[in-house]
């Protein structure tokens, strides 16, 4: 009987801690910000989102060593700063969607690279995001570290 408490506290704890792990790993949200982290993690990949109170995206980042999004000049748009690093946003597409879409990769010193994405449906939205997405700070966020 002890050990079948002890396994259903394990199993209620384990995925708690390991979701702790993953969040300890994502970028720091800006100071104020009402955004919690949702995480997906896959072997060499850690993919967070950044979500407010109501359950509405704010952005997401992906972090892992290589990225498949390339720049391309001509989707370019605004400009600005991610924790301290200069950053282009691009326009990004969806074939079936009427959505703004902003993208834009980050190298971080720790040999990852950081792909944020945002989608929103109003230019005021946008702006918010951009705002929020800005705020972030990168700290070591290696893949598979503790």
């Amino acid at each position: 009987m002890k050990l079948m408490r002890w396994l259903v506290v394990a199993a209620l704890v384990l995925p708690f801690h390991v979701f702790a792990q993953s969040t300890s790993r994502c970028p720091e949200l800006p100071a104020g910000a009402d955004l919690v982290w949702e995480t997906i993690e896959g072997g060499d990949f850690l993919y967070c989102k950044a979500m407010h109170a109501d359950g509405a995206q704010a952005f997401a980042v992906m972090l892992r060593a290589e990225s498949p999004f390339r720049e391309r000049f001509s989707l370019r748009e605004e400009s600005g700063t991610i924790g301290g690093h200069e950053v282009r946003w691009y326009r990004g597409v969806l074939a079936l969607d009427d959505a703004i879409v902003r993208e834009t990769l980050i190298e971080l010193d720790d040999d990852l690279t950081a792909h944020i994405t945002l989608r929103v449906d109003t230019e005021q939205e946008l702006a918010e995001s951009l705002r929020l997405a800005e705020g972030l700070r990168f700290h070591d966020s290696r893949i598979g570290s503790n």
